[in-house]
């Protein structure tokens, strides 16, 4: 039964309450409850993608960014990708109840850690309706109720998606209350989100450098950093010509309005008459502007003077930083200055280099020899992803399942006693 809440506290304290039914589900009712929530989504695409267009309308009068519009975007194929995500975290295993750890102590008493729910999973995130359908199937295959603060960028389309997955939990008897949202509250609406401590268990943010550092600032619930991606490709002096062009090429323009898209390359001097100006050209047949400093500029034509500030920025659109470096130690250097600590390539044939280059980058995910796109929840084989975390506390990378469950210890013993 659906309960009207008139306020932003009113909508938590029912996923609250909602959060110890949804908690005690096993396996294949929470399996059962998303396969009919990916059946419902599919049944409202209509729906969904009207009211996406008129979020998309607003957003464009109102001046909404290349890259917030392109995360906005929900057409028909969209939409069909999210069931399809929802379908593919039904089919994972349950994260609740694995055993953690097990001992038996000298006197009998036996240990048990064992996974459980947080209990209420709140996230503030914009323009990004693929969010409110990710962390509402990851929150309720692992045993969580969901608070969502989406924006008023996508509040239509969210608020279509929210109503398709609480009448597809109701139709299977689950409390729908295990899903709020706390859009139509605006500001205020998120503000309460992030001093609901002792109701929301824990607070992932998703979206700007500007709105994460908000949230983690002004929270007093706990809080998981999803960081922005300042992410960099190192061409080392080994790299081949086709690996180098081709990892970059797709690591900005496979879909350069997300976080994982490479923002800076780092081209070791030895290989840059090799590498720079074929590089260049292959991204500027896919539009993209390089920003390049003294010695791209020489190596390449139709390049942009690079700035200092170009190293810092996180574009999120058909825009790319290069240099040149001296060598490893010179790229590390700039790496360790300029990362966000979300993602970072090495493209090299040197296998001490990448060894080390893997060893001594400190971000969430270190990669060789590889696109920096596939640092993504789904392409890491978690169905979806609640976000990428850049802390190191809980959960570091992209985080599943596993990352939205706590542990407990339990104790059992036959009337032993403390001596």
């Amino acid at each position: 039964m659906t309960t009207t809440a008139t306020t932003a506290r009113e909508r938590m304290l029912l996923a609250k309450d909602a959060a110890r039914s949804i908690g005690l589900l096993g396996d294949e009712a929470k399996r059962d409850a998303l396969l009919a929530i990916a059946d419902a989504i599919e049944a409202s695409a209509p729906d969904i993608v009207a009211a996406n267009q008129d979020d998309l309308r607003r957003g464009t009068e109102s001046g909404l960014s290349t890259a917030l519009q392109d995360r906005l975007r929900l057409d028909e194929p969209r939409v069909a990708s999210l069931a399809a995500a929802v379908r593919e975290i039904a089919a994972l295993p349950d994260p609740v109840g694995r055993i953690l750890d097990e001992r038996a102590l000298a006197n009998g008493v036996s240990l048990t850690k064992v996974a459980v729910p947080f209990g209420v999973v709140g996230s503030i995130y914009e323009a990004r309706p693929n969010v409110t359908v990710d962390i509402a199937a990851l929150a309720l295959r692992s045993g969580n109720a969901v608070v969502l603060r989406g924006g008023t960028a996508a509040e239509h389309t969210n608020a279509a998606l929210v109503r398709a997955m609480r009448g597809a939990l109701a139709d299977r008897g689950i409390d729908p209350e295990a899903i709020q949202t706390v859009d139509e509250f605006g500001r205020e609406g998120a503000r309460e989100l992030m001093h609901a401590r002792g109701i929301v268990d824990v607070l992932v943010p998703r979206g700007s450098a500007q709105l994460i550092e908000t949230v983690v600032t002004e929270s007093s619930v706990p809080v998981i950093e999803t960081g922005a991606g300042v992410v960099h490709i190192v061409l080392d002096e080994t790299a081949p010509l086709d690996w180098a062009r081709d990892i970059v090429v797709n690591a900005k323009t496979q879909r350069p309005s997300v976080c994982n898209s490479v923002e800076t390359v780092l081209v070791h001097r030895s290989a840059a008459d090799r590498l720079v100006g074929p590089v260049v050209e292959a991204l500027q047949q896919s539009g993209v502007t390089v920003h390049g400093d003294e010695t791209v500029e020489r190596l390449a034509s139709g390049v942009t003077p690079a700035t200092d500030e170009d190293w810092a920025t996180e574009y999120l659109s058909l825009d790319l930083a290069m240099r040149v470096v001296d060598d490893l130690d010179d790229a590390l250097a700039h790496i360790r200055r300029y990362s966000t600590h979300h993602t970072e390539s090495i493209v090299t044939q040197d296998a001490a280099n990448e060894a080390r280059f893997l060893a001594e980058v400190d971000s969430a995910v270190v990669m060789a020899n590889t696109s920096t796109r596939f640092t993504d929840g789904g392409e890491f084989g978690f169905g979806a992803e609640v976000g990428i975390s850049t802390q190191k506390l809980h959960a570091r990378g992209p985080m599943g399942l596993a990352e939205l469950t706590s542990s407990k210890w339990l104790a059992r013993g036959a009337g032993q006693v403390r001596a």
